[in-house]
């Protein structure tokens, strides 16, 4: 999902220059890998050269796999690094994002009964039943795209982060090349996850982000329950910060901002601005959030392969629905163990309790933005105990472990399955595994040559968080009016896709040149400097809209979809057997869990006011 994460630059000196883990945190880790190392070998020794098996776990996984596996994806180390940041620096408002469980919801009661019943290995093959094989290819490609850029970069680039700041002091010298320690770790991370993907592929995936869930949610909850401790408790978090940052609405403009539709940003003689436009303003309005927002989060949670996957290995309906009603509540977590953490870390900042923590604010009290990006490993290091930081050292490492592998099975799945299969559909089942086992070895591949473009550009990693929220758009959109609306056809669905993906390239396009050349910009006023400057999420409304009046407008101008072809893929085509098949697979108490989770997002909208 969207972050706003670290924002400064990555070459520059990381506030920590020792180790601050000791002999027993080291062998915490140890026992943390010994653990993962065996479940792994128990799980690739189960696996048989099918793509049932390789690719879907062989359609075995029961829902509490799921649940977890679904949760230990998302939640990468970027999450991780980037929640606290954010919760450190603007209080509670990402947690819009993580309020999403919803969405998750959406998947188990909505999306689940069409996936399960069509029996697809991956999203553009559904969309390929709905509507046609182009779209099929043209959603592959993009998602391809989509995945190195947004997630193997921005997961490479957070774990490196991590060790740069919790293990400055690990190099390595080859002679003919140094690195460094964000070298380090991104190559030994990249590496053994990808050992383990490419020869278990989602199986092995499935139960070994099972174990990391457990570390990642143990170790994360050690951190606040601890960090409270240490400061003094809630009502002591409360009294030391503004009101504004326990708030999740965000006004149009800050305070003390006037607010223009002209396309200006007018600053005083200190560098405060104070006259802006609305759509400039970038600190997460309410009007993105509420309208912008859920759009991203329906298509990550319901369309999006890298996630979806985990239901579609399910034995059934059932338990894909149950797995995914599980992951919501789990994503309930995050508010509490990264972004609460992100605010106790300033809190004890402001505070003085832990000296090392001083140089996170400026000398009135303010934020500083570049130090506080590093709030959950300043936490790590300066407020755990021994043993207890190894442990979340190792949930650290879980979470890049976890997205990593994640991408990686189902970038690989995407490649073999609907661009490989495609052209060679004679290939065998053992043919179509070991393609699986290249396309992963050269997603490792392309992670690796990404980490020096990573490291050495200024805001790339800001940059990436924006690629979603210009391509999800129209992949929304032709998945769920597609599915509620049967007159809509292949025709309506390629337009949709074309018009809003060109929308979001074009975007990509112009904010590129300031994500990778340090000190760019356009001139002031120009056309492409107010394009540049129109907040994301605003954007991504504009190729919302777009991308669904292509759909409609062409849909219609042209004939209608042979009615025939659609069985099962929309709501008015399900026919009696599939409905009741799809009644039978819930009981009352899985409508109790999706309740009681809904239940909790009021509660956290009702009390985060402010």
């Amino acid at each position: 999902m969207f972050l706003t994460l670290l924002t400064g630059d990555p070459t520059q000196a990381l506030p920590q220059s020792r180790s601050a883990l000791q002999t027993f945190d080291w062998l915490v880790i140890g026992l943390y890998f010994s653990v993962l190392l065996a479940v792994s070998w128990w799980v690739i020794r189960k696996n048989r050269e099918t793509t049932d098996d390789y690719f879907l776990a062989g359609r075995n996984l029961s829902w509490w796999i799921i649940g977890a596996s679904i949760f230990a994806s998302n939640i990468g180390s970027e999450h991780v690094v980037g929640l606290a940041g954010s919760g450190a620096t603007d209080g509670v408002a990402m947690a819009h994002y993580e309020l999403h469980a919803w969405c998750l919801l959406v998947l188990a009661w909505v999306m689940v009964p069409f996936y399960m019943r069509s029996r697809v290995y991956t999203m553009p093959e559904f969309l390929e039943k709905r509507f046609s094989p182009a779209s099929r290819w043209m959603l592959s490609i993009v998602s391809l795209v989509l995945y190195v850029l947004s997630k193997v970069a921005v997961g490479i680039f957070a774990g490196g982060v991590v060790f740069g700041f919790l293990l400055p002091e690990m190099h390595l010298n080859l002679g003919f090349i140094y690195l460094d320690s964000f070298w380090v770790g991104c190559l030994t991370l990249l590496l053994l996850t990808g050992i383990y993907t490419v020869i278990g592929g989602m199986r092995a995936v499935a139960y070994t982000e099972t174990i990391q869930v457990v570390v990642l949610i143990l170790g994360s909850l050690l951190v606040t329950v601890l960090g409270l401790h240490k400061l003094g408790g809630w009502q002591a978090l409360h009294n030391a910060l503004p009101a504004d940052m326990f708030n999740l609405w965000k006004p149009m403009v800050p305070h003390g901002v006037q607010s223009t539709w002209a396309p200006v940003i007018e600053a005083n003689q200190s560098g405060v601005v104070t006259r802006m436009a609305w759509y400039f303003n970038g600190h997460y309005p309410w009007l993105g959030m509420i309208v912008c927002a859920p759009v991203i989060g329906l298509w990550y949670w319901c369309t999006c392969q890298y996630i979806v996957q985990r239901t579609l290995g399910a034995k059934n309906e059932q338990h894909a629905r149950r797995g995914s009603i599980f992951a919501a509540l789990l994503k309930l977590l995050p508010v509490f163990i990264f972004i609460i953490p992100g605010m106790i870390c300033f809190a004890l900042a402001k505070s003085g309790t832990v000296p090392a923590l001083n140089g996170m604010i400026d000398a009135s009290g303010q934020p500083v933005r570049s130090q506080l990006q590093y709030a959950f490993p300043s936490m790590v290091a300066h407020v755990l105990p021994v043993g207890v930081r190894g442990l979340v050292v190792a949930g650290l490492i879980a979470a890049l472990m976890s997205s990593l592998a994640g991408v990686f099975n189902a970038s690989s799945t995407l490649f073999t399955l609907d661009c490989y299969a495609k052209m060679r559909p004679q290939a065998g089942q053992v043919s179509l595994v070991r393609m699986g086992r290249i396309a992963t070895m050269v997603m490792v591949l392309i992670g690796i040559l990404w980490i020096p473009v990573i490291k050495g550009s200024h805001g790339l990693y800001d940059y990436l968080q924006s690629v979603q929220g210009y391509l999800a758009p129209p992949i929304f959109v032709v998945f769920f009016l597609g599915i509620y609306w049967k007159r809509l056809n292949a025709k309506g669905c390629l337009a949709a896709l074309t018009v809003g993906f060109i929308l979001g390239l074009f975007r990509l396009a112009v904010d590129t040149p300031g994500a990778l050349i340090h000190g760019f910009t356009y001139t002031p006023g120009s056309w492409l400097w107010i394009i540049n400057h129109i907040y994301f999420q605003y954007f991504s409304m504009i190729i919302l809209v777009v991308s669904a009046l292509a759909m409609v407008v062409v849909s219609y101008l042209t004939k209608a979809p042979d009615e025939a072809q659609l069985v099962g893929l929309t709501f008015s085509t399900i026919t009696s057997e599939q409905g009741a098949e799809s009644r039978s697979s819930w009981s009352r108490r899985d409508v109790a869990v999706s309740v009681l989770v809904v239940a909790l997002i009021a509660a956290a909208y009702l009390y985060f006011r402010g």
